[in-house]
């Protein structure tokens, strides 16, 4: 269980033997939602994606780090990861008379380091590439669209085959993907998403939905049109929120009834 549901029933002052009584009293809840158990599979590749997302928070660290030394120095570099190593190995190369020769010494060690920190990344996605390939799961989830070995995998690692969950709501709301609703005098007010659970999950599948609506050329689709006409009455926000919701209902489906992806069945819905 999870530690958040077993703090309520923790009474007055916490000790061992009020803790051992608070979770015999959370456990016979019938409401009550436990945790699975993970594979070692599912934990080896857990420990990946951590380590992945680990090198790729320090990338981003050095890369605002890199990019405010400059624009102290009046050189302002626009935004995206590529443009600032371009501009950054144009720099180291020819130098410029706004930078002094230790500036130019630091950023050279900075784009030594984002290079290994580039091929570590690359490494990694490789490997999770190569799992993704050779598991049925995985391949049926990358049939979704925006759905690739990233996410796939990551999910996998997380619920396995999707039966801790009773329906694809569910695990929607587990990744914090729909709105949150304050209830009173029986008047229900719902407000932005709620933002639970799993934040991994909940930004990768908000980056595949963004993926959906502004990248995948083919607009013909059942799902590319349902978002076509979601982008026309709302922000694109919103719009990215929803998409990643339904993507996620989708995931549940296709894990646990072990089908494949239908497109014919979002018609209508």
């Amino acid at each position: 269980m999870s530690p958040l549901y077993v703090r309520p029933y923790v009474k007055v002052h916490k000790n061992d033997d009020r803790d051992a009584e608070a979770i015999a009293e959370a456990a016979t809840r019938p409401t009550m939602s436990f945790v699975a158990i993970k594979s070692e599979e599912q934990l080896d590749l857990q420990a990946l994606h951590r380590a992945r997302e680990r090198l790729v928070t320090e990338r981003t660290r050095l890369i605002n780090q890199g990019r405010g030394f400059l624009m102290e120095r009046g050189i302002r570099v626009g935004a995206g990861r590529h443009v600032f190593q371009k501009e950054l190995v144009r720099l180291v190369a020819t130098g410029t008379v706004d930078l002094s020769h230790r500036i130019l010494s630091m950023l050279s060690d900075m784009m030594a380091e984002l290079a290994t920190i580039n091929d570590r990344v690359e490494a990694i996605d490789t490997e999770i590439k190569a799992l993704a390939k050779a598991d049925a799961d995985m391949q049926r989830l990358m049939e979704i669209p925006g759905v690739g070995p990233t996410i796939a995998s990551a999910l996998v690692a997380a619920v396995g085959t999707g039966s801790s969950f009773a329906k694809g709501r569910d695990l929607a709301a587990w990744l914090g993907l729909v709105p949150r609703q304050i209830t009173t005098g029986g008047k229900a007010k719902l407000i932005g998403i709620s933002k639970h659970g799993n934040r991994y999950l909940r930004k990768l599948f908000i980056h595949g939905a963004r993926t959906v609506l502004h990248l995948v050329r083919d607009r013909t689709s059942p799902i590319t049109q349902w978002a076509d006409r979601l982008k026309e009455r709302a922000h694109v926000n919103v719009a990215a929120v929803a998409m990643a919701n339904k993507m996620a209902r989708i995931a549940w489906a296709v894990l646990t009834k072990g089908e494949r992806y239908r497109p014919a069945a979002l018609v209508g819905a």
